[in-house]
């Protein structure tokens, strides 16, 4: 199965020509700079913009060929947009309900208390609109797309109008949708950091083309991804967290390769998860130092080094669980450590800034 699109936007000076394909599986990401054509690409999958000569395809369904054109309540598509679009006057679980109760029985593949375990919303159905944060508001929002049931989730930076501490709270559910769900997910985001705690694949573009799509492995495994444009290289290690240990720090990884997150930076993350760490707070040693405040020390082998022109290298490792682990250092560290590939050396991370888990 899989979604497939061609299509030709005209509007002003800008224009959106695309032609594409993906796997109806997992989390997608739509990733590029503000006018770039994201959310005009995601209006051509929803059938909001109708794109003279488009055919969007998913699986067997034919939405748009020709004269064929399905619209968007037929196509079964569930829409969340930057601002909540909740109904004002009904209560949280009424605006959950208003998909669900307009979907046929036979359709209806999830229901109010699963979606509201999902997304810890329990507490919340009996308040109204006005009565919900920001973050409590956009779950809601997420909630009632799910539960219309449908096959195609589309979110239009869903985070972007959230502060920095409730983008850091809801990151968690919308991690949980991905894996739990079992729909698929199209994302529309400029945030790298987004994309790296999310996404399964990422759909690169620049004024309105595609530039390339490529899963989020290989995505970071480049030195000139643009994921590091703005907020530089970072890895991302999936694994296990573990309920709190010594200290309140909770186990991250398997044996040799175990990280120390702290409590507070493990959010309501638990099980299988990923982990954000940048490469400017990962520091390479040839040995092991036995005394220091830094809980982290992995044991890693030099896969390569890249050079930038701004005086820092770029060194890729590869953890004893065979994960990608990038450092940031200047020339003369590779110099004066003699660092080459092949190489093991210890790679040591501070838990403290181990406070992003999604």
């Amino acid at each position: 199965m899989s979604l497939s699109i061609q299509a030709q936007v005209r509007r002003g000076g800008f224009t959106l020509d695309v032609a594409m394909e993906l796997p109806l599986e997992g989390v997608t990401a739509l990733f590029g700079r503000s006018g770039c054509g994201k959310t005009t690409l995601l209006r051509v999958i929803a059938g909001l913009e109708r794109a003279s000569g488009a055919s969007v395809r998913f699986g067997r369904e034919v939405w748009q060929q020709q004269r064929r054109f399905v619209p968007l309540h037929r196509r079964r598509i569930g829409l969340v947009f930057q601002e909540h679009s909740l109904l004002p006057h009904l209560s949280a679980r009424e605006n959950l309900l208003y998909g669900y109760t307009r979907t046929a029985p036979a359709l209806r593949r999830l229901h109010l208390q699963e979606v509201s375990d999902m997304l810890e919303i329990g507490g919340l159905l009996g308040r109204s609109i006005d009565q919900l944060s920001g973050g409590e508001r956009q779950r809601i929002s997420l909630g009632r797309a799910l539960l219309s049931s449908p096959q195609l989730l589309l979110l239009d930076e869903p985070l972007s109008a959230l502060d920095a501490q409730t983008k850091r709270e809801i990151m968690p559910y919308l991690s949980r949708l991905g894996s739990e769900a079992g729909v698929p997910i199209i994302m529309v985001t400029h945030a790298a950091d987004e994309v790296e705690r999310l996404a399964d694949r990422v759909v690169f573009m620049r004024e309105g083309a595609i530039q390339q799509i490529e899963s989020l492995r290989d995505a970071l495994a480049r030195a000139d991804s643009p994921l590091f444009a703005d907020e530089g290289a970072a890895s991302v290690l999936l694994g296990s967290l573990s309920p709190p240990e010594r200290g309140g720090l909770r186990r991250f990884g398997v044996e040799g390769a175990t990280l120390w997150v702290p409590q507070a930076g493990a959010m309501l993350a638990t099980g299988a998860t990923r982990l954000r760490i940048p490469a400017r707070d990962v520091v390479l040693a040839l040995n092991d130092p036995q005394h220091t405040s830094i809980q982290n020390h992995l044991r890693v082998t030099i896969e390569r080094i890249d050079y930038s022109e701004q005086e820092r290298c770029l060194v890729a490792t590869r953890t004893l669980d065979d994960q990608l682990l990038l450092a940031e250092v200047t020339p003369w560290a590779v110099r004066h450590l003699q660092l080459q590939p092949g190489m093991q050396v210890y790679a040591l991370i501070k838990s403290v800034t181990l406070i992003q888990v999604g």
